[in-house]
C-alpha cells in the first residue's frame, strides 16, 4: 500500500480510504468488523464515516470494530457533521449548536476521545462560514478534533473559508471530499486545481459512481434487483442512470480487459492516479467487494492509456451528475 502526504499536514494516509457508510446498515455489525480488519491488514490506515450514515449506526459499528482490534491509534479516523439527526428544527446544518452537539455524540458512538478529521458534510448557505469555523476551531483547541475538512464544497466556497480562517486566526480546512469518477470529471475544472494550489488533500467519494462503473449495469437491461439504481422511481438516481453512461462504460471496458483487471479496478485506479488526488474512498458492502477493490492499488496507466480514456470522456466533462455543491443564495452575502 502506498502512503501519501495528507495535504499540508504532517500525517500520511493510505492511497485508498475505507468508507464505512454501509456499516451498521446494509452491512451487519459482524461483517463490518471483518471488513475493517481485512482493510487494515491490507495496509489501509484511513477510515471515513459520518454521523448521518444509518443515523449513527455506522459510527457505532466503526467504533466497536476499532475497540475490538485495538488499532484505534494506528488509523486516521474521519467523520462528518451536517445532516439531519433528529426531528427538532435545529437538528441539522452547520450552526455552532449542531456542530458542538454532534461532535460529542460522534465521540461517544466512535468510542474515542478524539476525531482525526472532522468534516462539514455539505455547504450550508444559511449559516455564515465564520460561525461554522469558530465552532470547529474551538473543537480543535479543546483536543477533541485534530484536523478539519469539507465535503462537496465548490472551489469558491473552500477559498472563502481559507480567507475567513486567515482573517480571524482560526484553524483552516485541510481537506476536501468531492465526488469524482469517470462519469463526472467536473472537479477538474476548478476544484482540483484549487486544491493543488493551496495544498489541500482530496479524498474523492464515489470513485465507482455508486456502482455504475462496476460492470453490473448493462445497456438495455433492467438494473439488478437490490442495487441502488433498481428504484426507477427515484428521480435523483434516474438522472445518473442515463443512456450516456453506457457510452463511457462501453469505451473503457475493452481497456480494462486488455489490462487484465475488472472494470471497477480500472475505474478506481484511474481516480487514484489523477493529479491532486490523495486517497479515493471505497465503500464496500461485502467482503467480496473489498477484495475486488484492493488490487486497484497495484494498477498503473501509461500516457497513451490516459489519452485513450480522455477520448472516451473528455477532461472536465460529465455524463452523470455527482458534483452538486450547494450554490443557493446566501442570506448573509450581498
Amino acid at each position: 500500500m502506498e502512503y501519501r502526504q495528507f495535504g499540508r499536514t504532517g500525517i500520511k494516509v493510505s492511497s485508498l480510504t475505507l468508507g464505512c457508510m454501509m456499516f451498521g446498515g446494509k452491512t451487519t455489525p459482524g461483517d463490518s468488523y471483518d471488513i475493517i480488519d481485512r482493510a487494515l491488514d491490507a495496509g489501509i490506515n484511513f477510515l471515513d464515516t459520518a454521523n448521518v450514515y444509518s443515523i449513527g449506526r455506522s459510527e457505532e459499528a466503526t467504533g466497536e470494530a476499532l475497540k475490538r482490534n485495538g488499532k484505534r491509534n494506528k488509523i486516521v479516523l474521519a467523520t462528518k457533521v451536517h445532516g439531519k439527526m433528529g426531528e427538532d428544527v435545529n437538528d441539522l446544518g452547520n450552526s455552532r449548536r449542531h456542530i458542538i452537539e454532534q461532535c460529542e455524540a460522534s465521540l461517544r458512538r466512535l468510542q474515542t476521545d478524539y476525531i482525526d478529521l472532522y468534516q462539514i458534510h455539505r455547504p450550508d448557505p444559511h449559516i455564515p462560514i465564520d460561525e461554522t469555523l469558530r465552532a470547529l476551531d474551538d473543537l480543535v483547541r479543546s483536543g477533541k478534533v485534530r484536523y478539519l475538512g469539507t465535503s462537496t464544497f465548490a472551489a469558491w466556497q473552500f477559498v472563502e473559508s481559507l480567507w475567513v480562517s486567515k482573517e480571524l486566526g482560526l484553524n483552516r480546512f485541510v481537506c476536501e471530499q468531492p465526488p469524482y469518477n469517470l462519469l463526472d470529471r467536473r472537479i477538474e475544472r476548478e476544484l482540483l486545481p484549487m486544491c493543488r494550489t493551496y495544498g489541500i488533500a482530496t479524498i474523492p467519494w464515489s470513485p465507482l459512481a455508486g456502482g455504475l462503473l462496476t460492470g453490473k449495469y448493462t445497456r438495455g437491461m433492467e438494473p439488478p434487483e437490490g442495487s441502488r439504481f433498481a428504484d426507477t422511481q427515484n428521480a435523483f438516481q434516474a438522472r445518473r442512470l442515463n443512456d450516456r453512461i453506457y457510452d463511457v462504460v462501453d469505451g473503457i471496458e475493452p481497456m480494462a480487459k486488455e489490462k487484465g483487471v475488472s472494470l471497477s479496478q480500472f475505474a478506481l485506479a484511474w481516480v487514484m492516479q489523477q493529479p491532486g488526488v490523495t486517497s479515493p474512498i471505497i465503500g464496500p458492502r461485502t467482503m467480496e467487494q473489498l477484495e475486488d477493490n484492493l488490487p486497484a492499488a497495484d494498477s498503473t496507466f501509461t500516457d497513451e492509456e490516459f489519452r485513450a480514456i480522455n477520448r472516451v470522456i473528455r477532461r472536465g466533462e460529465s455524463v452523470a451528475p455527482f458534483y452538486e455543491a450547494d450554490f443557493g443564495p446566501h442570506p448573509y452575502r450581498v
